[in-house]
């Protein structure tokens, strides 16, 4: 099938915001808190701002839990494919809201819902963490999330988040 001129990728224009191609460890570390061992994403891929995101963890026999998680059958547990999932939500909305005003909120888990887990996670896996966001109402947001392994839905989990200005953070009072 021949291409029309209207067709190509150099006369389509540019969206005024679109995707981000790559957010590093780096820019990932401004939004966030988290800090090795519990940083778990080590990349994001595919923002688009207000709408979602996929974190890619990569699963090493490295990982700290894997000492205790099971020794001989090691499998990523899942609470930490959820703590992954809303890492990943953590910097949709960092990088949504833009340096100015993301990297200075800080973003609380509030509650999970209908979490399944359809098979492990082991070492040598990329998990990638499809993160959508669902809706924002004032400071909550709410998000659907799909882990994926080699195209292979491995978990899911709806969850909610609110942000708050690092400022007011009850966590940081006092320091």
């Amino acid at each position: 099938m021949s291409e029309t001129p209207e067709q190509t990728p150099a006369s389509t224009p540019a969206p005024a915001i679109g995707p981000i191609a790559v957010i590093d460890v780096n820019r990932i570390m401004k939004g966030l808190p988290h800090r090795y061992p519990f940083l778990l994403i080590d990349r994001v891929v595919d923002f688009v701002p207000d709408e979602g995101a996929i974190g890619i963890k990569n699963v090493t026999f490295n990982d700290n839990f894997f000492q205790g998680h099971f020794p001989g059958n090691y499998v990523m547990p899942g609470v930490l494919i959820v703590e992954a999932m809303c890492q990943t939500a953590g910097v949709v909305v960092c990088e949504t809201l833009g340096p100015d005003d993301g990297y200075g909120v800080s973003v609380f888990f509030m509650s999970i819902e209908g979490a399944k887990f359809r098979r492990p996670v082991v070492p040598g896996d990329q998990l990638r963490l499809h993160v959508s966001k669902e809706r924002q109402r004032g400071n909550v947001w709410r998000f659907t999330a799909i882990g994926r392994v080699d195209g292979t839905k491995v978990a899911e989990a709806t969850f909610t988040a609110m942000v708050i200005p690092k400022d007011k953070n009850p966590a940081s009072r006092g320091q």
